[in-house]
């Protein structure tokens, strides 16, 4: 009884120890478990540990599942012998062992003797190779579950046969129960962390894309290398589509260097199978695990060949940059291992493709905005230049050239000027280096019946015209040696020519080149339009100026020339009367003042009894006498169209037919001397009644004399002498009061008109015989 009851009692002793073993070994893995967030490892290796010394087993192992190949292979192991396998080994989940069978089961399998095992005694290599060779007897697979279903499992094994007991399996089961919460812990740890990452990157993407308004390539390489961080993939690489929308083009790269790629150089056709063309094409991701298991490396495509078998990619991630519906580019990542990248992978580079077409939108955006900018300053300084140039147009050209090829990225800028009638055109300004000379001012003939340019084109219909490729161009491939010229020797490939309208018609070009295959966009042309329409307003601001100089210039001799005329019609006017003078101004020349003989009417006048008159009145009187008689006389000799008079004291000479023609120069001087002589009558009547006793006398005479200007500067007249201007003098000597006395040849020049009276023959002063005179009748015949 005694020796029962102490059994009993080592029996429940050492069944206590076990309790508290295992209950310290619990702790410790819990302990372990709280310990490690960021690795299971600790947790496996503690497991294990515990597992062989509780349940006294010659090893252990952890095993987990890879779902994605449908396999398993071993995390963690500890044992009396070396580890039985490579890291890299992995067993099927169909395979014929206990693990296996625990895994697809999802329960503890517990193989109390494998040498009684029906797939030892059938032979199955492993088992023979386990028992026979290795030595292992018993063995107790636990599975580790969550959800019902298994992603691991704890094996433990006994070179000797001996079944675990419930006690053990219970422990094991504890022990997968700890060893999942360890797996869970560390895998939500690890979506913090990556989600933490992720964020981070997502917000150091940001930051960088609002520092990089200029240039997206930063944002490309922050871009790349997070992706490929966060992605587990040693590189990547982001492409753009070209603006035509027929090529990609490789613009970032992170990770290994690329030997058949090159970045901002390869361009690939976007109709090639490459992945980055078909995410492209069909603005979805392409997703391949193993690049070897594809038509096109099975097809010898170089492409696909060169990615395996040069760089070493097996799978391959290619993400579209999506603009609304349609790509823009791609960012592909690639592995060296055939390993398919997750749902959360895949997402997470989507988001960065989402960014990098932020990034491209916002450079695009601030560079239009840049290009808008200096647009309207380069608008704005042609203008200024235009009203700073208004007598020469070249600096306005070579402002709107310089602008132009900068902001058009055009090498070679030239303005040409058509002549009227569309036979020739003249470089008014060039900008960029030449590798032929140029001259301003150079010429080319236009033909018309050979090939049509686009620079034909753009002057005949007087629009605008884009050669993309000038040695594909109809004039270049007939041989124009123009068009030869300039491809060959220049490397001009794509052209613009833009027509400068004057009322609708052509009367010069702008023309932008490029030596490379590169079309003006809509923007550029646009610019250049508006350009070509500030050159016109600089020629026709410099035909204004130049128009407006030469009417001033005529104006101001115009002016100058009625200034001297002015001037000479008041010199003239001084002794001419101003029929006279206007005569000689309007005649543009004083040829008719010269010294010359001519046939002349002569009158000469003179108050009777003046001089004795001069010496009893008062000054005054006198002066007031010869105003009025002198105003009175001027006012009649002007009316009747004399030619000149000369004024001295009371005595008048007046001139007829010079300078002034008329077809009777005698008779004309009768009429002014009866005029005169009429209202002499009156002023006599007047004067007589203050008691002034005057009286009036007029001598005529007909004939030859020499006439024209006598004097000096300031000081000339125009007077006439000869025997007709003395003799009119003496006979006014001659006459009495009242009395209008003629030359002969005046006499029977007039006697038609009227009656003349012979006087009888006078010796008169100056004349070496005596002349008979005659007398004017009171009435005319």
């Amino acid at each position: 009884m005694n020796e029962q009851h102490s059994a009993d009692l080592a029996r429940l002793q050492q069944e206590l120890v076990r309790a508290r073993e295992r209950l310290t070994a619990t702790q410790e893995i819990l302990g372990v478990v709280s310990q490690s967030r960021e690795d299971e490892q600790p947790v496996f290796d503690a497991i294990l540990k515990s597992a062989t010394q509780l349940c006294e087993v010659a090893d252990a192992a952890l095993m987990l599942l890879n779902a994605a190949q449908g396999t398993f292979g071993m995390a963690a192991y500890l044992g009396t012998r070396e580890k039985p396998v490579g890291p890299n080994t992995e067993w099927s989940l169909d395979a014929a062992l206990p693990v296996a069978q625990s895994f697809r089961e999802a329960r503890t399998i517990h193989v109390e003797d494998m040498k009684t095992s029906a797939p030892y005694l059938e032979g199955h290599p492993t088992y023979r190779h386990m028992v026979d060779t290795v030595g292992l007897r018993t063995r107790l697979c636990v599975p580790l579950l969550i959800g019902g279903k298994a992603f691991g499992a704890i094996v433990l094994s006994r070179i000797r046969h001996q079944p675990f007991n419930a006690d053990e399996i219970a422990l094991i089961e504890t022990f997968a129960a700890q060893a999942v919460i360890a797996i869970e812990n560390v895998r939500q740890f690890r979506e913090v962390q990556k989600r933490l990452e992720r964020e981070e990157a997502s917000r150091e993407i940001l930051q960088v894309i609002s520092a990089s308004r200029t240039d997206s390539a930063p944002v490309f390489d922050l871009i790349l290398r997070n992706a490929a961080h966060l992605s587990g993939a040693p590189f990547a690489n982001l492409c753009l589509l070209n603006e035509a929308r027929s090529h990609w083009h490789l613009v970032a790269h992170f990770g290994d260097g690329l030997r058949h790629l090159t970045v901002g150089k390869t361009a690939t056709p976007l109709e090639s199978e490459l992945a980055p063309a078909v995410a492209i094409r069909t603005a979805d991701i392409v997703h391949i695990e193993d690049l070897t298991d594809t038509d096109l490396y099975r097809q010898g495509d170089p492409g696909r060949v060169a990615m395996v078998e040069v760089e070493g990619m097996r799978t391959i991630l290619c993400v579209p940059l999506l603009s609304g519906a349609d790509a823009i580019g791609s960012i592909t990542l690639f592995r060296r291992e055939v390993k398919a990248f997750t749902s959360d992978e895949i997402a997470l580079v989507e988001t960065f493709a989402a960014q990098a077409v932020i990034a491209i939108e916002n450079v695009r955006q601030f560079r239009e905005l840049e290009a808008r900018l200096a647009r309207e300053q380069a608008s704005r300084d042609i203008l200024q230049t235009i009203s700073e140039s208004r007598r020469d147009d070249a600096p306005v050209f070579e402002a709107i050239l310089g602008n132009a090829a900068r902001l058009c990225n055009a090498p070679m800028a030239w303005l040409l000027l058509l002549n009227e009638d569309w036979t020739e055109l003249s470089l008014a300004a060039y900008h960029g280096l030449s590798r032929r000379a140029l001259e301003i001012g150079q010429t080319w003939a236009l033909d018309w019946k050979g090939p049509v340019t686009g620079t034909g084109i753009a002057i005949r219909e007087a629009r605008t015209v884009q050669d993309e490729d000038l040695s594909q161009s109809e004039s270049y491939l007939a041989g124009d040696s123009d068009m030869r010229q300039l491809v060959d020797e220049e490397g001009l490939r794509t052209r613009i020519t833009v027509p400068l309208l004057q009322g609708g018609r052509t009367i010069g070009i702008i023309i932008l080149s490029r030596r490379e295959v590169s079309r003006f966009s809509p923007e550029d042309i646009r610019l250049v339009d508006t350009f070509a329409e500030q050159a016109v307003i600089a020629v026709e601001n410099v035909r204004q100026y130049k128009a407006l100089e030469r009417l001033n210039s005529e104006l101001g001799e115009r002016v100058e020339a009625q200034v001297e005329e002015i001037e000479r019609m008041g010199k003239l006017k001084r002794f001419l009367p101003t029929a006279v003078a206007d005569r000689v101004v309007s005649s543009g020349s004083e040829d008719m003042l010269k010294s010359h003989r001519a046939l002349l009417g002569v009158l000469f006048c003179d108050i009777r009894g003046f001089t004795a008159f001069c010496e009893t009145a008062e000054p005054e009187e006198t002066i007031e006498v010869l105003q009025t008689y002198h105003e009175e006389m001027g006012k009649l000799i002007n009316d009747h169209g004399a030619g000149v008079d000369h004024r001295m004291g009371d005595g008048i000479m007046v001139l007829f037919n010079d300078p002034l023609p008329c077809e009777d120069p005698a008779g004309e001087a009768v009429r002014l001397a009866t005029a005169m002589r009429a209202l002499m009558a009156e002023l006599c009547k007047k004067w007589k009644r203050m008691g002034y006793r005057l009286g009036f006398g007029v001598g005529v005479s007909l004939g030859y004399a020499t006439v024209g200007m006598v004097g000096f500067e300031g000081r000339f007249d125009y007077t006439a002498s000869g025997t007709a201007v003395n003799l009119a003098s003496r006979l006014c000597d001659e006459a009495q009061d009242g009395e209008i006395l003629l030359s002969p040849k005046a006499a029977i020049a007039v006697e038609d008109d009227y009656e003349v009276v012979s006087r009888g023959e006078l010796s008169l002063k100056g004349l070496r015989e005596p002349l008979e005179v005659f007398r004017l009748a009171e009435r005319a015949a």
